[in-house]
């Protein structure tokens, strides 16, 4: 299965900040980079990313990239923000949107999805919404889009820049990807066991070195140990 992730926006976005200056793509990277990681975990899956760290990449080109590479689930990370982005507002909580036809693969990830982020991250649950978003209008996979919290929420806000709570929503959203492609964790692959094989011990060093010499002009490597 392949996956492509969204984080939103991007380095130079002009806007999309909090009140307090925290770029949007500071904690849509952030939660894409670990969610690749929690769904590596799992048999099957390859994940491909839409944006880039070093340049903002128009929609146009995430979306002719999701299509071109066949990708089987498109999923965008946002932060959200109300009014004009310049004060503190009340508006909080989470919301996953898919497109306005409301697809029904979509509608139903985004439910699993919704639960899962509301239930981790303990917000206000606003819903499963609908949108004519462009990356979920001109993908033609399944596609969702995941509003992790308010910039412009003073509380939330914090939390976007916390590590701990970007872990949890990358967390939230590879585990409702889980239960809903019924997905497998990747068995850890047992070490390789050495064995070891001792030729003498020896209580006296000159006796050590003389057999370790002999072993070596035999091609054998030989180590003194203590």
């Amino acid at each position: 299965m392949k996956i492509m992730i969204d984080a939103g926006h991007g380095v130079d976005t002009p806007g999309k900040r909090a009140v307090d200056g925290m770029k949007e793509y500071e904690f849509n990277s952030a939660v894409a980079h670990k969610l690749k990681e929690f769904l590596l975990m799992f048999k099957g899956i390859s994940v491909l990313y839409a944006h880039s760290d070093s340049e903002d990449v128009p929609l146009h080109v995430r979306t002719n990239s999701a299509n071109l590479h066949d990708v089987d689930l498109f999923i965008s990370i946002h932060a959200n923000a109300h009014g004009d982005g310049k004060d503190w507002t009340s508006a909080e909580g989470i919301e996953t949107f898919v497109y306005q036809s409301k697809p029904k693969a979509a509608t139903e990830l985004a439910t699993l999805v919704q639960a899962e982020l509301v239930k981790k991250t303990k917000r206000k649950d606003r819903g499963v919404k609908t949108a004519k978003f462009y990356v979920l209008e001109k993908t033609k996979m399944t596609a969702i889009l995941c509003e992790c919290g308010f910039m412009t929420n003073k509380q939330e806000a914090a939390l976007l820049r916390s590590d701990d709570y970007r872990t949890l929503c990358a967390k939230a959203i590879a585990s409702g990807l889980s239960s809903y492609y019924n997905l497998s964790k990747v068995k850890p692959t047992p070490s390789t066991p050495i064995y070891k094989v001792q030729v003498g011990a020896f209580s006296h060093k000159q006796n050590a070195t003389k057999l370790a010499k002999e072993l070596k002009n035999k091609g054998y490597h030989a180590i003194i140990v203590k």
